[in-house]
């Protein structure tokens, strides 16, 4: 997980006036708002964010892995990075979000997608084996959890069948065993 010192370390990093650095930026808001896998998050297309340039509060896309369709909400700094984007490279809603530069018609491929995050987490002096793309994934869902302690609402916005798959995926069992341990005076 990334914490928000990290996160506003990257931000500073991607934020800049041309075409690579706002893709970016839409690109991290939007993978820490929508909590998807890679292969999702790469085919978004506009019509999920923006459809005719409208852009959304929410979306659902149907996951690539269970083909179960999972929510997210749109931010307004990710509205605002995804807007930025969209007015800077031009959008039809069948295109892309996050188009490959190398084949046209293409998006982005998740090694493409995976070499960005590492370089962002580098770009901080973080350990990029550390940290990866399912650091994004996890980061919000893992917040939440945090604040509400609220499993269920966790599982649903991951998108997982089983509530014993989020609880492994932010791996609550040691945590909440350490806390225990922690409160207890000897």
């Amino acid at each position: 997980m990334l914490t928000s010192a990290n996160q506003s370390r990257i931000l500073s990093i991607v934020i800049g006036k041309n075409r690579i650095r706002l893709r970016d930026l839409a690109m991290f808001n939007c993978a820490l708002d929508a909590k998807l896998r890679a292969c999702d998050l790469v085919k978004l297309r506009v019509s999920d964010v923006a459809p005719g340039g409208s852009l959304r509060l929410r979306s659902t896309v149907i996951q690539q892995k269970t083909g179960r369709p999972v929510p997210f909400e749109i931010t307004e700094p990710t509205r605002d990075a995804i807007g930025a984007w969209l007015e800077l490279r031009g959008q039809r809603d069948d295109d892309w979000l996050f188009p490959s530069r190398n084949h046209a018609g293409c998006h982005m491929g998740t090694r493409q997608h995976a070499r960005l995050v590492d370089q962002w987490i580098r770009l901080i002096d973080l350990e990029p084996a550390a940290y990866g793309i399912h650091s994004l994934r996890r980061t919000t869902v893992s917040l939440v959890y945090k604040k509400t302690g609220n499993l269920r609402a966790c599982q649903l916005l991951l998108g997982h069948r089983k509530l014993e798959s989020t609880v492994r995926y932010l791996g609550i069992e040691v945590d909440d065993a350490l806390e225990l341990s922690e409160q207890i005076d000897l």
